[in-house]
């Protein structure tokens, strides 16, 4: 099964050391092009190859790893998804500017962390994610901790807990296998609607919790 993984910013570059350190084959892909990831991909070994946004993306199951405010964008003119697995790993929080008035707003509890949570209204926001993404199965996962925790599964003695959700059972199911083999302890946290509530940054109830399975 192929692995494509959009974007090579904290988390995209977490996710392919992940995959690297257990031999999973992937191709990551950022706006910039392959060009610009030769000394990530030099550094990965054989594993991790550099390709174009599109070839990430016709890969069986492809992480997200954009920052909100680029998802629209990249992902507007990509090839019909005709059933492949999508992990979103998109949050809805706008990164600051360290000069700027946001950044020093003290109505923002987030601004000492430099980012600012994006109003969605009623809507979560793998919702609004899957409407990009039409005939793709939508599984929210690696989205929930700091970014760097994802390059390392074990800490502490145990594994570090990885939440995911979704709306269909085959595509659950072959996220659950990724996650169990790249050393997490996978939680099952229902669908789109349910899970996806619960564990997107920044303000979901287990969002941030960095749970470990002894």
């Amino acid at each position: 099964m192929s692995i494509g993984i959009i974007g090579a910013g904290a988390l995209g570059s977490s996710i392919a050391r992940l995959l690297a350190r257990n031999g999973i084959a992937a191709t990551i892909a950022n706006r910039r092009g392959p060009q610009s990831l030769a000394a990530l991909v030099q550094e990965l070994g054989p594993a991790i190859t550099a390709g174009t946004v599109e070839e990430a993306a016709s890969a069986d199951i492809v992480f997200l790893a954009l920052r909100w405010a680029d998802a629209k964008q990249a992902l507007a003119h990509l090839p019909a998804w005709h059933g492949r697995i999508v992990i979103d790993g998109i949050n809805p929080v706008e990164f600051l500017d360290p000069n700027s008035p946001d950044a020093k707003d003290p109505a923002n509890p987030l601004a000492a962390y430099g980012i600012k949570a994006i109003d969605l209204g009623a809507q979560h926001s793998s919702e609004l994610i899957s409407q990009l993404l039409p005939g793709a199965r939508v599984v929210k996962a690696y989205n929930h901790l700091d970014a760097n925790a994802y390059a390392e599964a074990e800490a502490n003695g145990g594994k570090r807990v990885l939440f995911y959700c979704g709306d269909d059972a085959a595509a659950k199911s072959a996220v659950r296998q990724l996650i169990e083999r790249t050393g997490f302890f996978p939680v099952d946290l229902g669908t789109l609607d349910a899970g996806g509530r619960l564990a997107s940054l920044p303000f979901g109830a287990l969002s941030a919790h960095n749970f470990i399975r002894l």
